[in-house]
């Protein structure tokens, strides 16, 4: 009596050839990179999104005292060029552009500047934030313009 087809085809397969298991571990492996490169984009962008969201705060926060000294903020004295360097001068206008500029270094690096320009007859502020954000994807140099009105 001849054995059957089934029965011999079953009896050459016996588990898992060498060749099976390494294309089955080079899947996996490019599989966790793929992970790994996503989670490390993923944590850049999620630093990149925290500074923009603490340039947007350090924006209102100059408002804030430019609002707080409203007739100084109308007549242009908290008016400033794109600066890098706290003010050295005395008085309540320089302590709090030197305050901002400086919060501004410590939350988004020393490289962080500010702008204020008041305009007296729209009682309006324009309040530009530049920092350096050379983790994220979009370039290097971020700026948030913020207007609000005095």
């Amino acid at each position: 009596m001849m054995p059957s087809f089934h029965h011999l085809q079953h009896g050459l397969q016996r588990g898992a050839s060498l060749i099976e298991v390494l294309i089955s571990v080079l899947i996996l492996s490019v599989g966790l990179l793929g992970v790994a490169a996503m989670q490390a984009t993923a944590l850049r962008n999620g630093q990149s999104a925290l500074e923009r969201s603490q340039a947007v705060i350090e924006s209102y926060a100059i408002l804030d005292a430019i609002r707080a000294n409203a007739d100084a903020g109308r007549n242009g004295a908290y008016n400033r060029g794109m600066t890098c360097a706290a003010p050295s001068g005395a008085g309540l206008v320089e302590g709090d552009i030197g305050r901002w500029i400086t919060s501004m270094q410590n939350s988004l690096g020393p490289e962080a500047c500010g702008e204020v320009h008041c305009v007296a007859t729209t009682r309006t502020c324009r309040v530009t934030v530049r920092w350096n954000d050379g983790r994220g994807t979009a370039g290097s140099v971020q700026e948030v313009v913020t207007v609000g009105r005095i």
